[in-house]
């Protein structure tokens, strides 16, 4: 979909790992066997994901997938990976609401068993809607779907934000708001500036983004009068991170950036994905679905659900098209780290939506 080549999303040998990995597991279930061990080709850029079977009598389950912290030593798209904190907002989020997520089973720190602290958990079976090609494009389940279907399916994704939000606790949730330098206030105040923090890592020797700071600035401008409750927040919340059974969520996965944020962080982050890979599609001559998962279909069935009409949206939205690019420039820069691409004079055509982020902050995108 660009002219840069695909990044690449792991430096690590599979071989190596399925190794370390039975040695690992045979403290833990003596004589257990590792089968199967397979590496997702939509593996991220971020975490690893192995998949395999565990073949022992007393196994607890037989279909795992294990989360691997990223290699310290690969440019890693974030500066933290902490597997504890995503283990246990999985587990709390079992234990307090209805939303599916994996059985979390175990968890291990310390990084020398695989070179990275990782966890284990049961595999969830089914489909997930395509990164790439982006669901939105033709040739995949989802865009072969009836209207029908697809409405099926984005009424159970929202409700699946609307039950999170509303049945889990928020205290529960408070070890997940920012404690670093300069963050400090209300948990929306902590979550931008935390966001900051990021975007300052990410360019820290390097050119930084004009517009990026612009859409900083304009959030500053903009900023909620009145931000509402904070909820827990699942954090990279779109559908590409559902697993579903037929059109149902069966299960909700990555969990890295759930915080503790106003519900609108996750209805903006839903709402932009969205119009990330749509806006993407229709630029290289395809229609997409232009009818899922409309902003105003969202609030619209949030609202009948929760009772809460989502509101400043549209700087949610920016916010979230915001913290998007962060990602975008991070992985941009490690293209360029490994010699994939080169860097531009202004590093904000590294920024796949440069166009779209620059006319929110004009005013001119909805």
């Amino acid at each position: 979909m660009t002219s840069a080549p695909r990044p690449r999303t792991t430096t690590r040998d599979p071989e190596e790992l399925g190794r370390r990995l039975t040695a690992w597991l045979d403290g833990h279930l003596p004589g257990a066997r590792v089968a199967g061990l397979a590496v997702p080709g939509s593996n991220g850029m971020s975490s690893d994901t192995l998949l395999f079977d565990l073949e022992h009598p007393d196994a607890p389950v037989r279909g795992c997938a294990l989360r691997l912290a990223a290699d310290p030593a690969a440019y890693t798209v974030f500066p933290v990976y902490d597997m504890a904190r995503q283990h246990r907002v999985m587990r709390l989020v079992a234990e307090h609401t209805d939303v599916p997520v994996p059985r979390v089973l175990w968890l291990e720190r310390d990084p020398g068993p695989l070179g990275a602290p990782f966890f284990v958990m049961a595999r969830a079976e089914g489909r997930v809607p395509p990164d790439v090609m982006p669901y939105t494009y033709e040739g995949n389940w989802l865009h072969a779907a009836s209207d029908a279907e697809r409405a099926a399916l984005e009424a159970e994704s929202v409700a699946v934000l609307a039950r999170l939000h509303e049945q889990f606790p928020a205290k529960e949730a408070e070890f997940l708001l920012p404690d670093g330098p300069g963050c400090s206030g209300s948990p929306l105040r902590r979550h931008v500036e935390a966001q900051r923090a990021y975007y300052a890592w990410v360019v820290d020797g390097l050119a930084p983004s004009p517009l990026i700071e612009s859409a900083f600035d304009w959030l500053e401008a903009h900023w909620p009068a009145d931000e509402g409750l904070a909820v827990l927040t699942w954090g990279d919340a779109r559908i590409g991170n559902i697993v579903y059974d037929g059109f149902t969520p069966a299960a909700v996965l990555d969990w890295e950036m759930a915080a503790l944020a106003p519900r609108e962080v996750d209805l903006g982050w839903t709402v932009y994905l969205h119009r990330f890979f749509q806006d993407l599609t229709v630029s290289f001559g395809q229609p997409g679905l232009p009818d899922f998962l409309r902003r105003d279909a969202i609030e619209r069935r949030y609202a009948e659900l929760t009772g809460h009409a989502p509101r400043d949206m549209e700087f949610h939205t920016l916010y979230a098209a915001l913290r998007h690019a962060i990602v975008m420039l991070r992985i941009a820069y490690r293209q360029a780290y490994f010699g994939e691409v080169e860097v531009p004079e202004n590093p904000d055509g590294l920024i796949l939506h440069h166009a779209t982020l620059a006319a929110m902050v004009r005013g001119r995108y909805w």
